[in-house]
């Protein structure tokens, strides 16, 4: 069973924030261009939230990757999208008995047995989902930064409190990776502004569109809302632009999901900041052509 931190390790996240606030020019050195973010890892050519789509991310340049946070029947956190093993294992297979497989429902060990690439393609036969801990030990390894998306908190009390303790714990709470390397981010605004509660100094970001006027609301606990590229326009972004974050910066927008060259193009068009892509490097071209 998952318990939630003691008060000592809450008080722990909560140290030092005064001297780790985003700086200006963290946001000003990386958007000349949009910024092409690799959804769930280079998610096009690689199996979706696994090491290997992340190290394919950096080997083709793309330095910012997006992952999907759910937790374990024993309390671990493990990078998937869905709140089931269906889709992207071979669950039914392994434990053909225990529908509708969901993730809360299996222990590490079990989900550790889980052949996670083969669903894509032969070659990533083996590939395993990993937990939270690998995965950030990976991107450390790869110089990479983070987009970090806290799934269906509602299913899993207290996982604010614990993703900051993991991220403590593997060095990414420190001042280099607070200032330039890290957004959290949620459709839930309640777990959004549980995590700016917890720790002000970290960049946090809202999944969806709220409706303008309701922008100053959000602005308040989130330095971003990422909405999906299909619901917002020029005039959109600029109401987002014109309203400060709780930094004190301009609030931001990454957009998602955009794999055409088209729809990069268009939202690049609108003034986003980022675009979050299974394809960055179609995005990457499409931004950059002269």
């Amino acid at each position: 069973m998952y318990a939630r931190p003691a008060a000592a390790t809450t008080a722990a996240l909560l140290g030092g924030i005064a001297l780790i606030l985003p700086t200006a020019s963290a946001h000003a050195a990386e958007h000349d261009e949009p910024l092409v973010i690799a959804h769930r890892g280079a998610s096009a050519y690689a199996p979706e939230n696994t090491l290997a789509a992340v190290d394919l991310a950096a080997d083709m340049g793309f330095r910012w990757v997006e992952n999907d946070v759910q937790r374990t029947k024993d309390g671990e956190l493990v990078v998937i999208h869905d709140d089931n093993l269906k889709r992207t294992t071979n669950v039914e297979e392994v434990f053909p008995d225990r529908a509708p497989w969901k993730v809360a429902d299996f222990t590490t060990a079990e989900i550790a047995r889980l052949d996670a690439g083969s669903w894509f393609g032969p070659e990533y036969a083996g590939a395993r989902v990993p937990t939270l801990k690998q995965y950030m030990n990976r991107l450390s390894h790869n110089h990479q930064k983070l987009v970090l998306e806290i799934k269906k908190p509602e299913l899993y009390p207290g996982i604010e409190q614990q993703t900051l303790h993991v991220l403590r714990n593997e060095g990414w709470l420190d001042r280099a990776h607070v200032s330039s390397k890290l957004v959290i981010q949620s459709f839930s605004a309640q777990s959004v502004q549980t995590v700016h509660a917890l720790r002000p100094d970290i960049k946090t970001g809202f999944l969806g569109t709220p409706a303008t006027a309701d922008l100053p609301k959000y602005a308040e606990f989130a330095d971003q809302i990422n909405a999906t590229h299909t619901s917002i326009s020029a005039d959109y972004v600029s109401a987002i632009h014109a309203l400060k974050g709780p930094h004190g910066k301009p609030l931001e927008i990454s957009t998602w999901t955009v794999d055409s060259a088209a729809n990069a193009r268009r939202a690049a068009g609108f003034g986003v900041d980022g675009i979050i892509t299974n394809a960055p490097d179609v995005v990457r071209s499409a931004v950059t052509e002269d």
